[in-house]
């Protein structure tokens, strides 16, 4: 008897256990928020393809950061860009797609993981990851760090729907 009510009660806890990871995995994904910081994410990307740096440095905090990093033979090089100097960068020609992005939200904290691909005149370049870490500030979310990858297949993957259409 003992026996079987030790099982039972594993049982009982392996249901309820499932059921909060499944609660917490749903809220990742499908959270108001989640949905919001991949709508930032979204509208980062959307400014650089149209090469507005005002609108995509709009979407970040006064003291942002930004990482760029590349891998070549193997070593791994990153740089440190401000929000100022990005602003001061023209960005043109170029199409960053974005695809399968996810999002983890708690409190006034988020980050986007979103794999994307990249052209230049029209021209492969590179694909790689972008992530975003963002704030909340005065109610909205803001991105306070963005770090990507720039590598080529197969390390990355280009956009599932193909080459981008001419503009």
């Amino acid at each position: 008897m003992t026996r079987r009510l030790t099982r039972l009660a594993f049982a009982v806890a392996l249901i309820g256990l499932h059921h909060r990871v499944a609660q917490a995995q749903s809220a990742v994904v499908t959270s108001p928020d989640a949905r919001a910081v991949i709508a930032v994410a979204d509208s980062a990307l959307a400014a650089i393809t149209r090469g507005d740096v005002i609108a995509f440095t709009d979407l970040m905090v006064p003291e942002a950061v930004m990482f760029p990093t590349t891998t070549r033979d193997g070593t791994t090089t990153y740089r440190v860009r401000t929000r100022d100097a990005q602003r001061g960068s023209p960005m043109s020609g170029i199409v960053e797609r974005g695809f399968a992005p996810k999002a983890m939200v708690s409190g006034g904290v988020a980050m986007v993981w979103y794999p994307y691909d990249l052209y230049v005149n029209g021209a492969w370049s590179h694909c790689g990851v972008d992530v975003f870490t963002l704030v909340r500030s005065a109610g909205t979310w803001r991105i306070a760090s963005l770090a990507w990858s720039a590598e080529q297949p197969p390390v990355c993957e280009k956009h599932p729907a193909g080459p981008p259409t001419k503009r």
